[in-house]
């Protein structure tokens, strides 16, 4: 919006009309359609592309536009207090779409909600590992305690949606939030559409309202937009960005990997884990099926993260090797011949099938035997997420981890700790490790978040991991709009301009 503005000043001052911003509707074509609205659900991307900070806001948000790091929303400011507690001031004057009044009992009520056992709220696993209490001071400021004490707090909250006090413990359909835009239409299947608030107690964005439609084809989303059916698609294929006026990369702050289910056999045995990881040529995706400036994975985070291991290398494409690993386990008795399913997520990310399909070829090649199924978000959250099922037989499952925060805490815990929500194994060393890298600050914090990563990595060989992703968008020539590192989680309006 700066940029038009400034352009109109200039177009003023050399006696040619101005140039005003403009406003209006667009149209946002995704790759998978939301299966809730759920606010405590945001933190998955299907959903937190449509309602993050659109419709629910947080107190605090990560500027990854302006790197200016941790920044107020809802909350003004915030300092800690002597106990370790943190102390936020409230936004005062703010309203719900609903009409009520937002303050400190809503925020309360908010996180409360979300570790609630009523619910499933997705957001809650960023707070394992630690006893987090909210406390209403007055109406406009509220203290987080934390057990143990947590430096990084304040990015934490950025992932706590804000609802009214009266909201239900229970999952709702239709979300109430302070955001600039309310839900007006969710059409499942078809549309769901968002529409500016008048009584919004920030800037109004240009963009007056959205209408979210859903195609599977990165080909027909890209499509979509150059024939004016859509303004946007956040992910198109690196094959369809051939347009430089309307096609734009970005660094993904995703990580595509297949998540190890340790607990069942043959996947207990570290050699089996380790000829999984031998047998993938990762480096033959790139340029073909995956985009050639993505990054080799190492670590469930991406390389910008704190605490991010150079030392910790990629494992060698060696079909040869894998099979002897194979051969040894299946000498000492491990059912090495065992089926083993992958479990992959629809319209996960561009190409996911044909990638899925090529790593089953490969793992077949050394001698697995690999089955491949796909399935829509909500059945895929079943297999990746606990408690897994009963007498499932082993697993590998596909799926990608979002962490742009800078920070490995919102991996770690739910990653890779012995009750972490997705984590396949156990291991006290790993539990040892996340706990204290969590409570430490500056180098030591650094220094813990290193040794973890290559733990997991090196001795444990938790997953399989692939690629850090770059992320391809169309963007309408009408819009003024440039993707970032959090465009693949969340999408929000009020940084789209229209010319």
């Amino acid at each position: 919006m700066k940029k038009t503005l400034i352009l109109g000043a200039l177009l003023l001052s050399s006696t040619i009309s101005p140039v005003f911003a403009a406003s209006g509707p667009v149209k946002i074509v995704l790759a998978e359609e939301a299966d809730l609205l759920e606010p405590c659900m945001a933190t998955r991307s299907n959903i937190g592309r449509v309602i993050m900070q659109n419709v629910s806001e947080t107190l605090t948000e990560l500027d990854v536009r302006g790197n200016k790091g941790v920044v107020p929303r809802l909350a003004e400011k915030w300092e800690q207090n002597e106990d370790g507690s943190w102390r936020f001031h409230l936004r005062q004057g703010v309203k719900f779409s609903d009409g009520t009044t937002f303050d400190a009992k809503d925020v309360k009520h908010s996180f409360d909600r979300i570790m609630s056992d009523k619910n499933a709220c997705e957001s809650r696993r960023y707070f394992g590992g630690m006893t987090v209490t909210a406390n209403v001071v007055d109406d406009h400021t509220i203290d987080f305690s934390a057990d143990p004490v947590q430096p990084i707090l304040p990015l934490l909250m950025s992932l706590v949606t804000i609802v009214p006090e009266e909201t239900p413990l229970e999952f709702i359909r239709e979300p109430i939030g302070t955001g600039p835009y309310k839900l007006t239409n969710w059409t499942p299947g078809q549309q769901i559409v968002l529409s500016g608030r008048d009584d919004y107690w920030g800037q109004k964005p240009q963009v007056t309202e959205a209408t979210y439609l859903f195609r599977a084809d990165p080909s027909v989303r890209a499509a979509m937009v150059q024939a004016g059916e859509a303004d946007l698609s956040p992910s198109i294929s690196q094959l369809d960005a051939t347009n430089p006026k309307t096609d734009f990369s970005y660094l993904d702050s995703e990580t595509v990997y297949l998540r190890i289910d340790h607990n069942i056999e043959p996947m207990n045995d570290v050699r089996v884990r380790r000829a999984l990881n031998m047998a993938i040529d990762r480096q033959a995706f790139l340029g073909t099926l995956v985009p050639d400036s993505a990054l080799l994975a190492t670590a469930i985070v991406p390389p910008p993260t704190l605490g991010w291991n150079p030392d910790v290398k990629v494992f060698p494409y060696d079909p040869e090797g894998a099979k002897k690993l194979l051969e040894e386990a299946k000498a000492e008795g491990v059912k090495v011949e065992t089926p083993i399913t992958i479990i992959a997520r629809s319209a996960n990310f561009p190409n996911v099938t044909e990638i899925m399909e090529a790593i089953q070829a490969q793992l077949q090649e050394v001698g697995f035997k690999i089955d491949l199924k796909f399935v829509e978000v909500a059945e895929h959250e079943g297999y990746y997420s606990k408690p897994f099922k009963e007498g499932r037989g082993p697993q590998l499952v596909a799926a990608m981890h979002d962490n742009s925060k800078g920070d490995p805490s919102f991996s770690m815990f739910f990653k890779y700790a012995t009750d972490g929500t997705q984590s396949g194994f156990s291991d006290p060393k790993v539990d040892d490790l996340i706990k204290r890298a969590s409570a430490a600050t500056g180098d030591e914090r650094a220094k813990l978040w290193s040794e973890t990563i290559a733990y997991v990595h090196d001795e444990v060989v938790a997953d399989v991991l692939l690629f850090h992703m770059v992320g391809f968008s169309r963007v309408s020539e009408r819009l003024d709009f440039k993707p970032t590192m959090a465009t693949n989680s969340m999408l929000q309006l009020s940084e789209i301009g229209i010319k």
